[in-house]
This record gives C-alpha cells, structure tokens and sequence, in this order.
C-alpha cells in the first residue's frame, strides 16, 4: 500500500519555522516527508534538512517523494527523543527549526494490517516500530485489570474505563483476543448505548490508550522538549502539533517552564534561583485548523500547533 499521509497545518507550520535559507532544519517526525518537502522548497543551496522516524515504510515513502533533493536530506530510522545524540553523530549540535507533527498517520490507520484501526479487523499490532517485539495483543491479554484501567482512563480519557477494563480480563479468561475486532465488540458491549450514539465510534478513546501506551507517546514527548529547546540556534524555532490534550498539555507546561523556569517565592525582590529564560512562546494560544482543512481533513479537526522560539 502506498504511504498517504495529508500534512494537517502544513502553512501554519512552516511558516511558523520562520526558515532561514541556508538553515539546519529537523523533522523529528518525518512521515512521508509532506513538512519536510515544503521546508525544503524554501531552503537555499545551503540549507538542510534532517527527517527522523521510526516507522520504515514512513523512512521509504519520504526517501522516494524527497530524493530530487539531494544530499540536503539526511533520513535516519531512529525516535525523536534520540534527536540530540543523532544529530551530534552527524556533527550537527545546532539547529535553525524542529518540527514534530505528533499522533498516528494516514498510512499507519489506513494499513489494517497495522493494527491501529477500530473500523478494520485485524492482528492487535500498533506498533509504530516493528522492530519492537511488544505489541497491543501483549497490553490487552497481559496487564491485569488495574493497570488497564490505568491505561485506558489516563491515555484514553474514557469515561467507562473500569468497565472495559473488567470485560477485557473476563473475555480473555475464556479465550486470548487477538484481533481489532474482538477487542472493539468487548468495548461496545462495555458502554452503554445512550453514550455511544452521542460520543462517536465506542473503541475510539481505548484504542487511543493502547497505542500510546505500546509507542510510549507522552513519556518519549515529555523527555525530549527540554532537549529540542537546548539545540535550537538563537532565533531558533520549535513547532509541534498535537492530537489530544494530553499531548497538547505537556507541551504547553514545558513552553512554559522554559520561557519562565524560575523557582523564587513571588514576594521576592530579584531572582536567587539562578534558573535563566531559554526563550519565548509564539503562540500564546494555539493555532488551530481553518474551517476548510477540517472539512477537507477530518483528521485535522483535534490539531493544535504551538511555536516557541529560543532566545
């Protein structure tokens, strides 16, 4: 199957970049390379870019569309949250722009072999590396009722995840669940009716959990902010864009801290805490999809892009 992948806040967020002609760009979630084509069309003979991902059928599809480009490319298979020690590898230490364009793909929902996809049944896979022996099946049949709540009630947001949680380790006692489909009618049986009419599709939120549990989502984000913000060059922009509110507020608190990290009680005259501002936020709300992106891209409808730049 051929990687489709439509770029949500393509504009916003290449402009955003404010790109510098004969700058370093990085794009810390390459895909099919729809940012990184766009940042390249304005870069001079001099600039380049870096795409990083770590899904390989991403990593071809993004060599084969960005390829008239050059040696200005350099692709690597790895996860954004190695970024610093990559790029270092490469004898890059700084960088004029990174963008991270977070969530799961067109390509990887629409591949139902994949796994990721409540409408298709099929394997319980969702791995965004598929070097990575654990997969959705090994969540779904191994953790014990607690740590699925967990799961599902934190990375899902869902309302009835005791519920769901409790039906899975009941299924599962009689027979292992192995595909999407299964997995989707215990989640339907486990909601009630009046819910599921008003709310969209039933397996939606617990899906969500799942796949940011397995990839390890929010932990690798919420490590890797700091990191990105220190490699930037002065003028230096970060953009990312963000699926859901959990994503959306771990980048807006680390925004935070890092425009105004110091710790001092407020009464206090002058600052004792030595903790100096890396730079600004942009966006001091965020900019959302316009009206016509998210008629032409339902996808679109939960994105998010704040913008910080370095000092």
């Amino acid at each position: 199957m051929e990687f489709r992948h439509k770029s949500v806040l393509l504009n916003e967020t290449v402009n955003g970049l404010g790109i510098k002609a004969d700058g370093i760009y990085v794009d810390g979630t390459l895909g099919g390379g729809g940012h990184a084509y766009e940042i390249l069309k304005r870069l001079g003979k001099k600039g380049s870019i870096v795409g990083i991902d770590r899904d390989e059928a991403a990593i071809e599809a993004a060599g084969i569309r960005l390829k008239d480009f050059g040696e200005r490319v350099t692709i690597v298979r790895s996860n954004y949250c190695d970024m610093k020690s990559l790029l270092h590898h490469i004898g890059i230490d700084k960088v004029d722009g990174i963008v991270l364009d977070l969530g799961v793909s067109s390509y990887q929902l629409d591949t139902a072999e994949r796994g990721f996809s409540y409408r298709n049944d099929a394997p319980l896979d969702m791995r965004m590396d598929r070097r990575q022996k654990m997969t959705a099946r090994d969540i779904v049949n191994d953790y014990s009722e607690m740590e699925l709540y967990r799961v599902i009630r934190d990375y899902g947001e869902e309302k009835f995840a005791k519920n769901i949680a409790k039906n899975i380790v009941h299924s599962r006692g009689k027979s292992s669940i192995e595909t999407t489909g299964q997995l989707t009618e215990i989640i339907r049986q486990s909601i009630p009716m009046k819910y599921q009419k008003k709310t969209g599709h039933p397996a939606k939120r617990t899906f969500q959990a799942i796949r940011i549990e397995l990839n390890g989502e929010l932990d690798v984000l919420r490590e890797s902010l700091d990191d990105m913000i220190d490699i930037l060059n002065p003028g230096g922009r970060l953009c990312i864009i963000t699926f859901h509110s959990l994503e959306d507020r771990i980048v807006k608190s680390a925004f935070r801290k890092n425009e105004n990290p110091c710790t001092c009680p407020r009464d206090f005259p002058i600052c004792v805490c030595g903790k100096v501002s890396k730079g600004s936020i942009i966006t001091k709300k965020p900019i959302l999809p316009s009206e016509e992106e998210m008629e032409g891209n339902s996808r679109a409808k939960s994105a998010k892009l704040r913008i910080f730049e370095r000092n």
